[in-house]
């Protein structure tokens, strides 16, 4: 049986939660977690490199010298690839497509997979509600203090409101996002997983195929 421990609102211990096996009792696969992270990343990678053809270069429409009689090499334009300032050729370019396919499938397994490891060992907490009346950061860092976490957090809830984000925001490596927005990098990237009890049955839900 894997259980997580269970707080309220203020950070008392009310003793521990029961997980569902089949989101957080499954055994890993370094192949497919990493096969889905990539993917991940490379859906939000930014094609930023661009160079011109030398059709796209400004100028170089007039010939530079005539064809013969001058002993120097012959050229038909400034703008070609071998001058300095001409096109560039097999350039990187703003077109270029990064994205790599996986199917849901095997991004539900790879987050259960994430998931179970840090159940294992003993890094996630449930939350019986996560709400803040008001933007206050302290507020957070107090919680997190209490919940004995280090700063790699990442607050999972089932509706993140505006103070919440606004909160946690301001400290270093704690982020808060909704279960049903939750990325796989969320959890890679941070050590601890805080989640209320209703972001756990969406997520429940969510991963169950």
């Amino acid at each position: 049986m894997i259980s997580a421990p269970l707080y309220n609102a203020a950070g008392e211990r009310n003793g521990d939660m029961e997980l569902p096996e089949k989101v957080f009792a499954i055994s890993g696969d370094q192949d497919v977690v990493y096969q889905v992270a990539v993917a991940v990343e490379s859906q939000s990678r930014p094609v930023i490199a661009h160079t011109k053809t030398r059709a796209e270069v400004r100028g170089g429409g007039r010939k530079p010298w005539k064809q013969k009689g001058t002993g120097r090499a012959r050229h038909g334009s400034i703008r070609s690839p071998l001058w300095v300032g001409g096109g560039v050729t097999f350039g990187p370019r703003s077109t270029r497509n990064f994205v790599k396919h996986v199917n849901k499938p095997m991004k539900n397994k790879a987050m259960r997979m994430v998931l179970s490891d840090r159940a294992t060992n003993q890094k996630i907490l449930i939350l019986e509600t996560l709400e803040l009346p008001q933007i206050k950061t302290s507020a957070i860092a107090g919680l997190l203090q209490k919940l004995k976490v280090n700063d790699h957090t990442v607050l999972i809830a089932a509706n993140v409101s505006g103070n919440l984000v606004k909160s946690s925001r301001n400290i270093p490596n704690v982020f808060a996002t909704r279960a049903d927005q939750l990325s796989i990098l969320d959890v890679l990237s941070h050590e601890y997983v805080v989640l209320t009890k209703e972001a756990l049955k969406i997520l429940e839900t969510r991963l169950a195929s």
